[in-house]
């Protein structure tokens, strides 16, 4: 089997802080969301994993080859043009082949590991795929599953009047990924596009469907979309509980500052009269002087000064200086209040 991670879209939800880097680079917990994500493969049996790049690639595929290309056989394939999510997806099928796949989201995180999740699929029996499910209160807004008992008998992209509210949850296993290849094929030739003028993934597997393959579900647990702020705080905020917290290379100045756990602090990072924590991270290069963070994401280089700063995004080398309670500042910006 083999993983694909969809990694090359803009992260409007994520604006201003997908300005400058593309949303998988996105730092939460002490790394970007896809370090999680790459994580999660190298914890499961996949060890060949191909990331879809596009939006600013190069940060992308620097950042995973010097971090996972020792542990994890990888490939780079380029969507040039973000076109949806089947479209992604199809980029990879000249490395996949006919090889089993698991397509894992480039911004979901969940509580659960990919090996638990393999379990599960393999659970199914003689199914061509699975998909991760679960229930929502605004299933308006998501990829709809309709079941049969437990085979899945319609799928539907952000459907107005939706039938169901289980949804899609970002993970999905599929068996026959010719299959699928062709499915989406068919829609990018006869320019059959869905929600969002987008080439889109559920498309594609209802297109299976009609020609009779046979669909289950599994249940993902929590789950955390990570392409909009208040969600990323949250998945932020879960990590840090779940993973050992660091407090690398810091010099606090005096007596005077204070780390209320769990926080994760970076290299050569400097808090003066500061306190910082709880649910804090702090990229590498941050000063935090005179101030107090809690629940936020303090990016890399930034300056935070005389602040009070709570469920906040500052972005790299942005400075903020006054006394905030909520911002999401992106990079390279000068904010004094």
């Amino acid at each position: 089997m083999k993983g694909v991670i969809p990694a090359a879209g803009q992260g409007t939800r994520l604006y201003p802080q997908t300005h400058t880097k593309p949303k998988p680079m996105v730092r939460l917990a002490g790394k970007p969301i896809l370090g999680h994500i790459l994580d999660n493969f190298v914890r499961s049996p996949v060890n060949d994993v191909i990331v879809v790049v596009g939006v600013m690639q190069e940060l992308v595929a620097e950042y995973v080859s010097e971090r996972y290309g020792h542990v994890l056989d990888l490939t780079f394939v380029e969507q040039s043009q973000t076109e949806g999510l089947g479209h992604s997806v199809y980029q990879a099928r000249s490395v996949v082949g006919d090889d089993p796949m698991c397509i894992a989201l480039g911004d979901m995180l969940f509580d659960s590991d990919y090996a638990d999740f393999i379990e599960a699929h393999r659970a199914l029996g003689s199914v061509d795929g699975s998909l991760g499910v679960k229930q929502v209160d605004t299933p308006s807004s998501y990829g709809i599953v309709t079941l049969d008992g437990d085979e899945i008998t319609n799928l539907e992209e952000k459907p107005d009047a939706p039938d169901s509210d289980l949804a899609i949850s970002g993970v999905y296993f599929i068996e026959d990924s010719e299959s699928l290849f062709e499915a989406i094929e068919y829609l990018i030739e006869n320019d059959l596009r869905g929600a969002g003028d987008e080439y889109q993934l559920t498309d594609a597997l209802q297109r299976m469907l009609d020609q009779g393959a046979t669909f289950g579900t599994f249940d993902v647990g929590k789950w955390y979309d990570c392409g909009q702020p208040d969600t990323l705080l949250t998945a932020n905020r879960v990590l840090l509980e779940r993973i050992a917290t660091t407090n690398g290379g810091i010099a606090i100045n005096g007596d005077s500052s204070m780390i209320i756990q769990p926080a994760d602090i970076g290299e050569n990072v400097t808090l003066k009269r500061s306190v910082v924590g709880p649910y804090v991270s702090i990229d590498d290069g941050v000063d935090v002087i005179q101030s107090h963070v809690s629940d936020s994401i303090i990016s890399r280089n930034a300056t935070v000064k005389r602040a009070n700063l709570q469920n906040s995004i500052v972005g790299d080398q942005a400075r903020v200086t006054g006394t905030p309670n909520e911002l999401n500042v992106g990079d390279s910006s000068d904010v004094q209040l």
